[in-house]
């Protein structure tokens, strides 16, 4: 019996049902929408006929010999940790919490700490999960969209990476404020956060890579590589031919009665919403400064928030932060993706270019925003009612 490579640290999340729910297709359904993602998933569920077990890794069931749940459970757990799977699921609490002792994990609440790891419970037997896990164990309704929040906005960029196909990347542009890489079916934008001289004399071997290794430079904590990667995630989403309703979809919470929040003004955010709050880093007056996002987004009926937050690792928590809002991620370097929908987004607003070699001379030059209209067209995309 072999031991996990690395600290058994877990994050639980227990999902609370009715004891007649079928709890186990909600979970079985979750864990599938995850895996086709591209993210690792271990464990399983019972069967619909609850006569055995359904391995999530493989979709197939289990041998005879495994129908154990503590057996299964105790197996699964220490080779998800062993190759620090991304998910792992135990739909019965009982083999999940003495799999979870038996391997003396560690619970943990931190997102970024803790392997994520999935369970259910009737409400009558609350009191053992909060034994097993106390404060830091999620309890979880049941629903997909309560199953998403769990699982969190700061996977986000993995799950974007992810998509992105292994494709040529035709060419790279750099100018001083934004950079654009250039795929084979569309272009991405990004807004660079500095001068990246440092960059340039990387470009020409970056531009032999793959459109999906560039997109992994996603996960650098360096500024200018974080852009670069979200260029190159914007090249594989924003399609040439991608189809949207014009603009970049903030008049759609115009008519909202309650707070509407802007993080991060743009061009003719005035007129389309006039009285927003706008939160700006260097706020101007009448603006509001980073911090009073803990204040304003919490309970506001809207957030238009600029996509220059993806760049700046903000997103995350502003989607935390405005939980249960409606939210639209607006501007250049946008991607145009219902891979965003189940964190939180509803509106995607960006830029479809339709001319690379146009903007590739024009960024090089020290274009603005309001020009790259010239060489392509601001869309939006809307998450349907069946997304939600």
């Amino acid at each position: 019996m072999f031991e996990p490579a690395k600290a058994p640290w877990i994050r639980p999340g227990v999902v609370v049902h009715e004891a007649a729910m079928p709890v186990d297709d909600l979970l079985a359904a979750f864990a599938r929408d995850v895996r086709d993602r591209g993210f690792s998933v271990a464990g399983y569920v019972q069967t619909q006929d609850g006569g055995g077990l359904l391995d999530l890794a493989t979709g197939e069931s289990l041998p005879d010999d495994e129908l154990t749940g503590a057996t299964a459970a105790a197996s699964r757990m220490r080779t998800a940790m062993r190759d620090d799977a991304d998910l792992v699921v135990i739909s019965q609490f009982q083999a999940m919490e003495r799999a979870a002792k038996g391997l003396r994990a560690i619970v943990d609440e931190s997102p970024a700490q803790g392997m994520p790891v999935l369970t259910s419970i009737t409400g009558g037997a609350i009191q053992n999960w909060l034994d097993f896990a106390g404060q830091d164990g999620a309890i979880i309704p049941p629903s997909l969209q309560a199953l998403w929040r769990w699982w969190g906005p700061e996977r986000l960029y993995r799950d974007l990476a992810l998509g992105v196909a292994e494709a040529e990347v035709r060419q790279i542009a750099c100018g001083q404020r934004w950079i654009m890489v250039e795929g084979p079916q569309g272009s991405g934008l990004a807004y660079l956060p500095r001068y990246p001289k440092e960059l340039l004399p990387r470009l020409p071997g970056l531009a032999k890579q793959s459109l999906r290794e560039l997109a992994e430079l996603s996960s650098s904590w360096d500024p200018v590589e974080m852009a670069l990667g979200i260029a190159a995630i914007n090249a594989h989403y924003n399609r040439a031919d991608l189809e949207g309703q014009m603009g970049n979809g903030a008049h759609l919470f115009a008519q909202e009665k309650g707070r509407v929040v802007a993080v991060g003004a743009f061009p003719g955010l005035g007129s389309v919403l006039p009285h927003c709050a706008v939160i700006e880093t260097d706020p101007r007056p009448g603006e509001y400064p980073t911090v009073a996002m803990d204040t304003l987004l919490p309970g506001c009926a809207a957030a238009v928030v600029n996509s220059s937050t993806l760049i700046n690792r903000n997103l995350p928590r502003i989607l935390r932060l405005a939980q249960g809002s409606r939210v639209a991620l607006v501007g250049p370097s946008t991607p145009m993706t219902d891979r965003l929908y189940p964190y939180g987004v509803e509106v995607l607003g960006g830029l479809v270019v339709k001319n690379p070699k146009g903007l590739a001379a024009a960024i090089k030059a020290g274009a603005h925003p309001k020009d790259f209209g010239n060489f392509g067209q601001f869309l939006h995309i809307r998450r349907s009612e069946d997304e939600k």
